[in-house]
């Protein structure tokens, strides 16, 4: 991709910190959890992997297209993320890596940094 054509993408920002039941990113703050997706940074009403489900992914896979990799912040500790719903994702052709917030919050900004189709669903951790 020609760095003309990259300038006119939806920018998403690296995440500045995180904790504290939210995030930090671009200057901004969020209090709970969040979708970074290639469209931008959206709030998420999930807030603990008891919830994963289709309808909870389904701003995902609207813009499974422009997404290679997603990472699964859940929460502060692992967790374990359901097998139907890996299924989905990998008839979508996304990779999807489940982990702390923490770690996939830092996994995020080194994917984004390289450029990479990524996109996060992350549950705010306390």
């Amino acid at each position: 991709m020609e760095e003309d054509e990259r300038r006119f993408l939806p920018r998403v920002a690296p995440i500045d910190a995180y904790g504290s039941g939210g995030f930090r990113f671009a200057e901004m703050s969020h209090r709970g959890s969040l979708l970074c997706l290639p469209s931008g940074m959206h709030a998420w009403s999930v807030s603990s992997p008891a919830e994963f489900s289709v309808q909870a992914f389904e701003p995902v896979y609207a813009e499974a297209d422009k997404i290679d990799i997603l990472l699964i912040g859940t929460g502060k500790d692992i967790a374990f993320f359901p097998e139907a719903l890996r299924w989905r994702f990998r008839d979508l052709r996304i990779s999807v890596d489940a982990m702390p917030t923490g770690a996939a919050t830092q996994t995020w900004n080194i994917l984004l940094a390289e450029d990479r189709r990524v996109a996060a669903a992350l549950i705010a951790a306390p």
